[in-house]
């Protein structure tokens, strides 16, 4: 009677502290978006596909000339000036002696022609930015799923807590009846007892639905990025069965074609195979053309040698050509084409993958909304027996734990029928996530 006593007290605490704060409606669109718009997870693979962008349009600067200004101070020794004497001339100084040299440039480099190099390094980075992209869209989808699962966990309990305080109402009610008729000498003490734990066992039950749901809540609001004390009340009941899901063979069909974990590495594939193309390309020759426009004091272009500011230019044409590298383009050619075929091997396990994945998600799905007519179905015969066992416990020809065992029916069926619903809802999120939609 302590320990019961004690439950009790622990309840009624639970339920106050639960009732000081208002509940904050939320449906499960509005939970999601949010935890798309809070999650960290997410803005980290945000900055990756913004970096591999910036990749990309540094590949697509790398045919583009090179303009650069360049300027300089040089101090040199002293040296013995040469000069030329002419007969009633002064000398003529060829190669004054000049400790001070200034320099300034403007230099441009641009590399005409690479082999195809620098266009296939640049589709490497544009396809490892679209595949920065599809990771970013596979986390989003991971984490609407995982808003749903506690989302619809959160229901689920909060289903759990209604049916078991109706329990716990209809068997308080059994159990002052059953004190009275106690009182009157009509039952031995026995079957007060027997009531009397059964009302201790729900009243634990109920308490660990509410932790329960107090955990689901954390978790929900852990996904949504909310520091909000206030409880959340999802706006969702189960009140109708959802609709069929498309056949099985369709859904695998969108599914390669949706899923972006599929789209990642059709990507990474094109990726690898450019980045094949940029090895072979090395064995090209690579043309560049360089130009300058020099202003210097004094100009070692022009001779002779002068103490003043001048300016010349230049323009050059440069090819190069390996001819034999020790075996090193050959070695990365073999490296580029083994990640080539290891793509390609993934690309094949997560097609057999994805084709699993839909058809059990299908089979829940179906399975799922099978059971909520079987459990609603066992709510219905549950209900009729516990009234007709009432009726015949008034009558005198049942016993008080005939009364509890048919409580124990309608607790079970009702709590089945909660479960079904949540299943059948969590499925269909998870046939979803698992058809790319």
């Amino acid at each position: 009677m302590m320990m019961t006593a004690w439950l009790v007290l622990v309840f009624i605490g639970a339920g106050a502290d639960g009732a000081q704060a208002p509940a904050r409606a939320i449906t499960l669109e509005e939970a999601i978006a949010s935890g798309l718009a809070n999650s960290h997870r997410l803005a980290e693979l945000q900055a990756r596909k913004e970096a591999a962008d910036a990749a990309e349009a540094g590949r697509a600067a790398a045919s583009l000339p090179v303009v650069a200004l360049l300027g300089g101070y040089a101090r040199t020794n002293h040296v013995q000036e040469f000069g030329i004497v002419s007969p009633g001339q002064p000398i003529r100084l060829l190669y004054p002696d000049l400790p001070d040299n200034y320099h300034a440039r403007i230099d441009l480099n641009w590399p005409v022609y690479s082999g195809g190099r620098n266009d296939a390094l640049e589709r490497a980075a544009a396809a490892e930015g679209q595949a920065a992209g599809e990771d970013l869209e596979a986390a989003r989808a991971d984490l609407r799923l995982e808003i749903t699962r506690a989302f619809w966990a959160i229901v689920t309990a909060r289903e759990t807590e209604h049916v078991l305080a109706q329990s716990i109402d209809s068997v308080d009610a059994h159990v002052r009846d059953l004190r009275t008729r106690l009182q009157q000498g009509l039952i031995p003490p026995n079957e007060v007892l027997t009531a009397e734990a059964q009302q201790a066992r729900q009243r634990v039950a109920a308490i660990e639905a509410h932790n329960t749901r107090a955990i689901a809540e954390a978790d929900l609001k852990r996904l949504m990025g909310s520091d909000d004390p206030e409880p959340l009340e999802p706006a969702a009941a189960f009140d109708l069965i959802p609709a069929a899901p498309a056949a099985a063979a369709e859904l695998e069909a969108q599914a390669r074609a949706r899923r972006p974990e599929r789209r990642a590495l059709v990507e990474r594939a094109a990726a690898s195979r450019a980045r094949e193309d940029a090895v072979h390309a090395g064995a090209r020759p690579q043309v560049g053309i360089a130009a300058g426009f020099d202003y210097a004091n004094p100009n070692p272009h022009i001779f002779p040698r002068r103490g003043i500011w001048q300016d010349s230019w230049d323009v050059s044409a440069n090819v190069s050509w390996l001819l034999w590298d020790g075996g090193r383009r050959r070695a990365d050619e073999a490296e580029a084409a083994a990640s080539s075929r290891a793509i390609d091997a993934r690309l094949g396990e997560i097609d057999r993958q994805i084709t699993f994945e839909v058809r059990q998600r299908w089979l829940e799905v179906d399975s799922n909304r099978a059971a909520i007519d079987a459990a609603a179905a066992g709510v219905q015969s549950a209900t009729e027996a516990r009234r007709v066992v009432g009726e015949r416990y008034r009558a005198g020809v049942a016993t008080s734990t005939d009364v509890l065992d048919a409580e124990l029916d309608v607790l079970q069926a009702e709590l089945d029928l909660a479960r079904a619903h949540a299943n059948t809802q969590l499925a269909l999120a998870r046939l979803d996530r698992a058809a790319g939609k």
